[in-house]
């Protein structure tokens, strides 16, 4: 009789568990997909034209293929009638509105912009736009109260810009930008309504401001009994 050991036996290897393929490139995965619906959720994020070589890169097609099929669906969304077509330009494809639908997207672009400018914020704007190139402390005379958070929001809207400083007191002056003009439709401010003469004149503001008028500095603390400044 042949003598058994009393020690365990190893137990049997367990099968290695085949390397999962990378979630986000699959060898063939791309290459199986319907092309028409690949093409589209491709185009749907492009951020400029896509060219016909780097799609059947990515989607793993001929060329040939590739024009053939966004041809067909630039046909196919015009035919249907739909808000968007794909257009070829600058050497590449990609999602545009019809023309006939602008005022839609328009619209919501536009929204929230020069529709919701305070009182203050148009108030404001208008001193701009007539007392240009104007200091903060100006503006605030003309309108009597604080106007440094208003005119932050008008620099972040793109309506003012920086235009350099005052060489008397090293003030930062401010003046209107080109969007302002295309938002108002003006071609110049020459065309700007006839308002200004029932603003101060210069000369009445500087006097103003000697006399009192603070500069309105953010930092500093409330002055008790001050004038309160605009949201």
């Amino acid at each position: 009789m042949s003598e058994t050991t009393g020690a365990p036996k190893d137990p049997a290897p367990t099968p290695a568990r085949p390397t999962e393929a990378p979630a986000d490139a699959p060898p063939g995965a791309v290459a199986g997909l319907d092309l028409k619906p690949a093409l589209e959720a491709v185009l749907m994020v492009v951020d400029e034209p896509a060219t016909e070589e780097h799609l059947a890169r990515i989607l793993e097609r001929p060329r040939r293929q590739i024009g053939d099929a966004l041809r067909a669906l630039a046909d196919d969304y015009t035919v249907q009638g739909r808000g968007f077509e794909l257009r070829f330009v600058a050497g590449g494809w990609r999602f545009y509105t019809r023309a006939e639908y602008a005022p839609a997207v328009e619209r919501l672009v536009l929204d929230g912009q020069t529709a919701r400018l305070t009182q203050a914020a148009l108030e404001t704007l208008a001193v701009v736009a007539y007392r240009q190139p104007v200091s903060r402390s100006r503006v605030s005379a003309v309108r009597g109260v604080n106007c440094d958070g208003v005119m932050r929001t008008l620099l972040q809207r793109g309506l003012v810009e920086e235009a350099g400083t005052e060489p008397e007191t090293g003030a930062i002056l401010y003046r209107t930008t080109n969007y302002f003009l295309e938002r108002m439709g003006l071609r110049g401010l020459d065309e700007l309504p006839e308002l200004a003469p029932f603003l101060p004149e210069a000369e009445a503001i500087e006097a103003e401001t000697q006399e009192g008028v603070p500069s309105f500095d953010p930092d500093a603390p409330d002055a008790p009994g001050g004038q309160d400044a605009d949201d």
